[in-house]
């Protein structure tokens, strides 16, 4: 058995590097940064669409039972599909690898445009065409800001070894770069109405946050699941913990310096919801600065001053 393991870079090289054209090997950077269609010919967009279509007519004769109908619950589906053994399947059916004819380059390239064409669907995102076809970009304008996803090379991330034995995967990166930024939390339930005085937990158990939540936020019926086990949550060694309401009481920001670093756990009318970590030094004591739409976390690493950005429902 090959130890090798199967990267991104190792797939892209040995199953899709020999069908760029020779242009584009001379310099992948810079057909990546060139724009293929500067006269924005629609035919170029509509072959784009029409590989989307063919792929989610075709997938389900690969994966009996796929239903891919466009929708963002359609990508979480497709990236809960793709597995180990089906990736092998795929790359020793048809042609060789670096031959047109072969399964695993005609899944990923058609499955590219697919999630690229959800994204333009869904979220108003803009084709942003590359030579070969399969190197389009989707220009996204989200609360984050804009910036070019590169869906093709999430396939490639999403079929690696280390994704399959549970790193990020397709899905982490559509609900990431996508969903969370594209989420308007304006018209989620507000947990409460006014405002509410959540003063700081100094001394942090388990069963203290639990009846603090009971006092304060009785709204918060149950952190669910997914949230820290008791055992859990006690081991990490929080010295204090800070709740604040946020988006006019839609989210409830939960954050504590512990044995390890600085912990933000995100709830909303729906429960627990999300949670973040960052090494951090415990002098200067880590500060959460709400400023419109996001926050800014201010902590020291190594002495180091650092600044985390990101949107107040935890992007």
């Amino acid at each position: 058995m090959d130890a090798t393991p199967t990267t991104a870079e190792s797939l892209f090289l040995s199953h899709f590097l020999p069908l760029y054209p020779e242009s584009a090997r001379a310099d992948l950077g810079l057909a990546r940064a060139t724009d293929a269609n500067p006269g924005k010919n629609p035919a170029l967009v509509d072959q784009l669409e029409d590989t989307a279509l063919r792929f989610a007519a075709l997938f389900p004769r690969l994966v009996e039972g796929a239903v891919l109908d466009f929708s963002d619950a359609s990508v979480h589906r497709l990236s809960a599909s793709l597995t180990r053994e089906r990736r092998e399947a795929w790359a020793s059916d048809g042609g060789a690898a670096g031959a047109a004819d072969n399964t695993l380059f005609n899944v990923v390239v058609h499955g590219a445009a697919y999630v690229a064409a959800c994204i333009v669907k869904n979220h108003g995102g803009r084709w942003a065409v590359r030579n070969p076809l399969w190197e389009s970009l989707v220009s996204l304008t989200s609360r984050a800001g804009t910036g070019d996803l590169p869906v093709f090379h999430w396939w490639l991330k999403a079929l690696s070894d280390a994704a399959l034995a549970g790193e990020a995967n397709l899905s982490d990166r559509y609900r990431a770069q996508v969903e969370l930024p594209c989420a308007r939390p304006e018209t989620w339930p507000r947990l409460f109405e006014g405002e509410r005085s959540l003063p700081r937990i100094t001394k942090v158990r388990y069963d203290v946050l639990h009846k603090y939540l009971k006092a304060h936020v009785p709204e918060v019926r149950d952190l669910g699941v997914v949230f820290p086990s008791p055992e859990r949550f006690d081991e990490l060694g929080f010295k204090w913990l800070d709740v604040r309401a946020l988006g006019d009481n839609r989210v409830l920001l939960i954050s504590g310096l512990a044995r390890a670093g600085f912990h933000l756990f995100f709830l909303t009318a729906s429960g627990f919801d999300k949670a973040l970590y960052y090494p951090a030094d415990s002098f200067p004591e880590p500060v959460v600065r709400p400023r419109g739409d996001k926050l800014e976390v201010h902590l020291a690493v190594g002495t180091q001053p650092v600044v985390h950005e990101m949107l107040y429902w935890g992007l």
